[in-house]
This record gives C-alpha cells, structure tokens and sequence, in this order.
C-alpha cells in the first residue's frame, strides 16, 4: 500500500516531502560536517518561512496584498526583548504576552484595512507598520533604532532553548505545526470561504456569508502566524530591532511568498529558502572571474538577488513550487 502511494505521488508533493526531510535532517549533517554555521542558516530560513506562510494566508488564499506584517514580526520579538529586559524569562508566558498583544493590535488594525481594498489596502497596512516602526525608534529606553540585545534566549522549560540543536527542532516543530494547521484551515468551510472572497466577494455576499467576518478572522490568523516567527526570530538572533517591523521586511516577506507560489502551501518554505539561500551565496559570492565580477557581485548582491527574481517572475508567473502545483493539476 505504501509503494502504491508513493508511485502515485506527484513531482510537487515530492519536492515539498525531500525538503521537509532536508530540513528534519540538517542539523545531524551539520554536526556531521563540523559546520554548525549551517544550523544557525537554517533555522532562519525556517523563521522567515512561517512568517511567509502567514502572509500567504493573507495574500495567496484571501487577495489581501500586505506591506504591514512585518509589524506583528516586531511585537513577536519586543515582546520577549522587554520581558528578558525586566528579568522575566519564562518562554511561554513571552510566547502568551506576545499573541495576546499580536491579537489585540491585530482586531482593530483588520477592521480598519479591511474597509479598504486594493492599492488603499496596502498603503493602510504600509501606513501602520511605519507607525509602530518609528514607535518602537522612539522607545529610547528600550533601545530606540539601535535596538535591544538579549541577555539570554527565553526559558522554554523543559525544553533547553539555549541549545542551538534543540531549538533548532523547536523552530522546526512550530514550522510544521504551522503548516498542518494553515492545510486544515483552508480545507475547511472557512478556507473555501475566504477563497471565494478572493474570486468573487460580491457572489460570496449574495450567498449570505459575512466576507468581512471571515476575512477579519483570517487577517488575525496570519497576524498571529506572524507574531510567532518574531518570537522564534528574537531568540534566534538575541536581538530586537525596530528594522523587524520596517516595511522593507514586510516586502521580503510577500517576495517570498510569490518567489515561491503564493496560494499554495509549501510555496512560502520554497521562497524562503531560496531567497536566504541565494542572500548567503551572492554576498560571499567567490569563483576567479575576469574583470573582477566577483567582487562586483558581492558588493551589489541585492540588484544581483533583484535580478534573479525578476527572471522567476517573468518566467514562471506562479512562482517556483506553484509552477509544479500547477503542473500537476492544481494540488495543494
């Protein structure tokens, strides 16, 4: 039976189980290498991945086009920062703290954006993202735009976070988690809802569901997806810093959720592993070319990275897994 689900499997469900595999794996190979450099890569990789999976709830499943979640990566990451610096080190209740705050900044906001749409919509998120960003400038005693170190990684008990290894495979399981769930979801009643806003709100209006509600809710949702990556982030990185929630990081984010296939599930992990990857590669980019091209290329890795995703884009409209999806008839 297990031979006979394998033989059926399609070339998209095999990429996202031989990367998912990668990933469960990488830290024995790291170790095994004597590079444990590698850990540390891709657990950010893995972090930027769920922030991506809940901007491609908002983008790909409903059609809301954000520049403002990069505001709920910096709640994630303020929340732990502020509580460490007060001496308070219990992960949990930072985990706690900063979903609560994540939810209650995330209700009105929603509400607020969701009277938009369009190019409106993505300016209001813009808009409140810059906000909070100069807010968190302006916390002089909290850092201000140099930001705040962390003394320590938050206490996980009895889970040992300080462990690169162990939270590695902490970050790994709040990936997979992610992804389970975000599969639940839009198989259920309520994700056929808010993809039938995506198509045909007025239709989904005219059938008698509440859009606003359900697109509320799924904002929310992708708000709080978001709130966890900043958590993970501020602990990967002992740091927080007001650039989490510029816009630039906002930007990334959607980059990557299209780079890899917004609107399908495995696309945001593909996007973002591509584009760490290809960061970390052009900006130590080293082969003996003529006319010092490698030094050219390390010194302008971005417009190098730019042009990399213009070619995907302009070849490959639905992005690098959502061109499988789609070769393979449309699985998710």
């Amino acid at each position: 039976m297990i031979t006979n689900t394998l033989a059926r499997m399609k070339l998209s469900n095999w990429v996202a189980l031989v990367l998912i595999a990668a990933f469960a794996v990488a830290p024995l190979v790291a170790h095994g290498i004597g590079q444990p450099f590698y850990i540390v890569l891709i657990s950010r990789i893995m972090i930027f991945a769920i922030a991506a999976i809940g901007v491609n709830l908002a983008l790909g499943y409903v059609g809301m086009v954000s520049l403002g979640h990069a505001l709920y990566i910096g709640i994630g990451a303020y929340a732990v920062a502020i509580s460490l610096h007060y001496g308070f080190a219990n992960g949990w209740a930072h985990l706690m703290i900063a979903l609560v705050v994540g939810a209650a900044v995330a209700v009105p906001i929603g509400l607020v954006c969701l009277r938009t749409s369009g190019f409106g919509f993505v300016m209001i998120t813009l808009a409140f993202s810059q906000m909070f960003f100069y807010l968190a400038v302006g916390l002089r005693q909290y850092g201000g735009d140099e930001g705040m170190p962390l003394p320590s990684r938050s206490s996980f008990l009895p889970l040992d976070a300080a462990n690169g290894t162990t939270f590695y495979y902490m970050a790994f399981f709040v990936l997979m988690l992610v992804l389970f769930l975000l599969h639940r979801l839009i198989h259920a009643r309520f994700g056929m809802v808010i993809r039938g806003c995506k198509l045909n709100e007025a239709r989904m209006k005219a059938l008698g569901f509440s859009t606003l509600r359900h697109k509320l809710v799924a904002y929310v949702i992708s708000a709080e997806i978001c709130v966890l990556a900043g958590v993970l982030l501020a602990n990967l990185t002992r740091f927080a810093t007001p650039s989490y929630l510029e816009w630039i990081m906002s930007g990334d984010l959607v980059v990557m959720t299209v780079l890899g296939g917004a609107g399908t599930l495995i696309g945001p992990l593909v996007g973002a592993t591509v584009w760490v990857v290809l960061e970390e590669l052009l900006a130590s980019f080293y082969i003996d070319l003529p006319w010092n091209l490698s030094e050219f290329i390390r010194s302008n890795w971005i417009a190098a990275l730019g042009i990399v995703i213009i070619i995907v884009t302009l070849t490959l409209k639905k992005g690098l897994y959502g061109f499988l999806v789609a070769r393979d008839g449309g699985a998710r």
